[in-house]
């Protein structure tokens, strides 16, 4: 069920300062991967879809994707918001703000979303999503062709954003029953790190097709030794510090399929972490695919972040997705009981 615009008006916020990084995004673009389209869409999944489930929307809505923090919004109308992630903290005034639930931010208030040392990004969701046209099916931002998302770049200062005007049931409740003359929040909040693995610093990874090129000593180190994010990292993938990998089979690798996850081995040994907006083929060879589950740790990772890497199955890492998943697919259901019975 929809409300239409004659019964909720667009939300509306200006950007005051937009930090370092700020773009919209939503869950990727899949469907022309054949023609070399990138998926984009959040670094962070699991934050950007909580923050839409928190505020009654659909996961896939848009979202704004901060790096970093250090950023300033104005709500020029009232506004339904959540946030999610662990790359800022927003404070209004002198008062905290917690994530993982629905917020009601009355007109005229400044947000600032100071910096959390914990992580990377935040998502910023508002009800009924961020209302930017769809290109390719996505409303997600391509900064290197320049398409999708607002305008097809970065957010900046002085841009204006609006959300939708066709709010769902749950979302235009959650609204009704927060609306105030301030600043409103329930105590209740979804629980994000129970969807994480607790060891955020071991990611989980799968052996890729060419894995048994390398030799003994480099698949141990690989797999037993810390890695550091360096600091030539962006949304297309992270270069990472530590031991070389070294080939024993030279074979030429013609370009191949890669995808979000993948680890490649350069010419030097060196490791490129593959992330969002990385290109849909590559020639370099493939150690390993990071565990769906995962991608979500490594979205928040920042410059000088070590991880380690462990081996898992395939048939593993496939029952961590579908087990997270049936979780996820159960939070609508609490979130319909706390709007309808505990508000």
């Amino acid at each position: 069920m929809n409300l239409n615009s004659s019964a909720i008006k667009a939300m509306q916020i200006s950007i005051i300062k937009p930090g370092l990084l700020s773009t919209i995004q939503d869950l990727g673009r899949y469907e022309y991967l054949a023609q070399a389209v990138p998926v984009s869409g959040a670094m962070d999944t699991l934050a950007a879809r909580i923050a839409n489930k928190a505020v009654g929307n659909e996961d896939d809505k848009a979202v704004i994707e901060l790096t970093y923090a250090d950023v300033k919004l104005k709500a020029d109308t009232d506004i339904l918001i959540a946030y999610s992630g662990d790359g800022a903290i927003l404070k209004v005034e002198n008062q905290i703000i917690p994530t993982d639930r629905p917020v009601f931010i009355p007109a005229k208030t400044v947000l600032n979303f100071v910096h959390n040392p914990t992580g990377s990004r935040t998502y910023l969701s508002v009800s009924g999503g961020w209302d930017v046209p769809l290109v390719l099916g996505s409303r997600s931002t391509f900064l290197t062709a320049g398409f999708g998302g607002f305008w097809g770049r970065q957010i900046r200062q002085g841009d204006i954003l609006n959300s939708s005007d066709q709010l769902n049931l749950d979302s235009a409740t959650i609204l009704e029953r927060l609306k105030s003359k301030t600043i409103n929040y329930p105590n209740w909040s979804i629980a994000r790190p129970l969807f994480l693995s607790a060891d955020k610093k071991t990611i989980r990874i799968v052996p890729a097709q060419e894995f048994t090129w390398f030799d003994g000593r480099s698949i141990v180190n690989f797999l037993s030794e810390p890695y550091t994010l360096s600091a030539q990292s962006n949304r297309m993938g992270y270069r990472l510090d530590g031991f070389k990998i070294n080939r024993v089979i030279k074979t030429e690798l013609l370009s191949t399929a890669i995808t979000p996850g993948t680890i490649q081995v350069t010419g030097n040994g060196s490791l490129i972490l593959l992330m969002a907006d990385c290109q849909t083929t590559g020639g370099y060879p493939r150690i390993a695919q990071v565990a769906a589950v995962d991608l979500p740790l490594c979205a928040q990772l920042k410059p000088g972040d070590k991880i380690y890497f462990k081996e898992i199955s395939r048939h593993e890492a496939e029952m961590l997705y579908l087990d997270r998943e049936r979780q996820l697919q159960k939070l609508p259901v609490a979130i319909k009981s706390k709007i309808y019975n505990t508000f």
